[in-house]
């Protein structure tokens, strides 16, 4: 299975558009649902195409962790340097090292320059 990505609003369209030009199959959330969605709609979103979700939102780890399910993965980003061209750099960095995580089902919190698998459901 191909790793597919979705960003979060939070996840600027210069890091999008960096790992796509990298290969990656990503997009932002917001070209296919309101910028105002709600968590549990990307969460469903996610898993209805199969994607990971890529974000620095601490409640989709919860969520995702409280109702028991295993997918969609989550990349939780929990850095002090959010800007665009530092969060492409870390994800292109880790992405090789827990693509298989991913597919499985995880979640996966990245402090720079560190990061922590946990396999869902939790």
């Amino acid at each position: 299975m191909k790793l597919k990505l979705i960003a979060d609003v939070h996840i600027s369209p210069i890091t999008v558009a960096e790992l796509q030009a990298s290969g990656y199959e990503i997009h932002r959330v917001t070209e296919v649902l309101s910028a105002h969605a709600s968590d549990v709609e990307i969460i469903e979103l996610a898993r209805r195409e199969e994607s990971v979700i890529v974000t620095q939102d601490l409640d989709f780890s919860a969520l995702i962790a409280q109702s028991g399910l295993n997918q969609p993965s989550v990349i939780s980003l929990r850095v002090g340097d959010a800007k665009p061209r530092v969060i492409s750099r870390i994800l292109k960095t880790v992405l090789p090292l827990i693509e298989r995580d991913l597919v499985e089902g995880a979640i996966v919190s990245v402090e720079e320059p560190q990061f922590r698998v946990r396999k869902l459901p939790i």
